[in-house]
């Protein structure tokens, strides 16, 4: 046993503090893709992506026999004005495809690679999204030190999945929730159930929004109340179901109403009050959480509306919007979407929502900030930069 030991003493040294990456897996780097030790990922063919210090990133792929691979347009051309073309890689006599690009923005990016019209992630990163549509890969361009969204050295939470079974769905379905630092059953806490988009389940809120690291970040600062985060899967009927509009409110209301609330207020020493919950969601999250909260001021009381809206609010929301007592029943409502989607099309529904609030006198809080499109580094900025500190921060 000695011996085993002395051995793994003597490996340590040889190991600098702070040098495990290149897709090491051992620690949770903030500069996972930096090339520290020149080797090449487990099972990987080549080292893909290689972030260095000056945020250039390189892309590679071994693939002899295609004849044309690009980096589509996604959140990476997005956040650093890449233009709206892909971009080609440059094919090496030895068979691989290369592509260097930046410097980038410091932040976490979903990336694909197109090889020959087919759409891939990138087979040799070991840093993909599990989500509730085709796998991606995640891109992670380091700053100087661990952002707002890795995981530094403060007191961290625990996330804990749940699996229970549903009447609603007829199945057994899965729920995470956070509980924060020091977590004391006998105080009392509130809750934020948090809500994903139309490709996400619940996990993604972890390992692709960090939300447990932004909480525990914003914590040590003494920058949000201590509070118990609910992640529930909100795939609640199938996202190309023909109906899915129509039905998707009510039938995950009644999940909410009689399973997942239920179930944290069993299980966690919960505030169970409108007081002492909050919902929130991303793109279809949004609208989960504006549609079905705003009808339930009997659940809920705070509200974060994030990339997310009507068009035709006046109508869909008549009921909130002219409920002369709602600025007594609602003690936050955050409305956020990122800088570059602001400017699209997907902007419209959050500006509309806004303006209908405005003209109805309800009080809010609405915010378009970030480098951010549609994607995650909006929702980790909103998350971080506005909703979470603002909430339960006294109306």
């Amino acid at each position: 046993m000695m011996k085993h030991l002395i051995l793994i003493a003597g490996l340590a040294l040889l190991i600098p503090p702070g040098s495990w990456a290149q897709q090491a897996n051992v620690n949770l780097d903030y500069n996972p893709q930096k090339n520290t030790e020149n080797l090449v990922p487990f099972s990987a063919s080549v080292n893909s992506p290689e972030v260095r210090d000056d945020n250039m990133v390189t892309f590679r792929l071994k693939a002899p026999n295609a004849q044309k691979v690009v980096l589509p347009v996604e959140a990476i051309h997005t956040a650093n004005n890449l233009g709206r073309e892909p971009i080609p890689f440059t094919k090496g006599d030895d068979g691989v495809w290369t592509l260097t690009i930046g410097p980038l923005k410091p932040d976490m990016y979903a990336y694909h690679f197109n090889v020959d019209g087919v759409q891939i992630a990138d087979p040799n990163n070991t840093y993909a999204a599990f989500t509730a549509m085709p796998p991606y890969s995640e891109l992670i361009v380091h700053g100087d030190w661990p952002a707002y969204y890795d995981a530094r050295n403060v007191p961290h939470g625990t996330v804990t999945r749940h699996v229970y079974y549903s009447e609603v769905t007829g199945g057994e379905r899965e729920l995470y929730v956070y509980t924060p630092p020091g977590y004391n059953p006998k105080k009392k806490y509130p809750v934020l159930y948090l809500l994903g988009g139309s490709g996400e389940l619940p996990s993604n809120w972890i390992y692709d929004g960090r939300a447990n690291f932004i909480l525990d970040n914003l914590l040590a600062e003494g920058k949000a109340v201590p509070m118990i985060i609910a992640i529930p899967n909100n795939q609640i009927i199938h996202r190309n179901h023909p109906r899915h509009t129509e039905l998707t409110f009510d039938i995950f209301e009644k999940e909410l109403r009689n399973h997942v609330i239920p179930l944290v207020d069993k299980a966690y020493s919960t505030i169970r009050s409108p007081k002492g919950r909050a919902i929130s969601g991303l793109s279809m999250g949004g609208r989960h959480s504006m549609f079905i909260g705003f009808r339930s001021l009997d659940l809920f009381a705070s509200f974060g509306i994030l990339s997310a809206g009507d068009i035709n609010a006046e109508t869909s929301l008549a009921h909130f919007l002219n409920d002369p007592k709602v600025n007594e029943k609602v003690d936050y409502l955050f409305v956020g979407q990122g800088t570059e989607e602001a400017n699209g099309f997907m902007g419209q529904r959050c500006l509309a929502l806004h303006e209908a609030l405005v003209k109805h006198n309800i009080k809010h809080h609405y915010y378009t900030g970030g480098h951010g499109g549609h994607d995650w580094s909006t929702w980790r900025h909103l998350l971080y930069y506005q909703f979470l500190p603002n909430l339960w921060r006294g109306k």
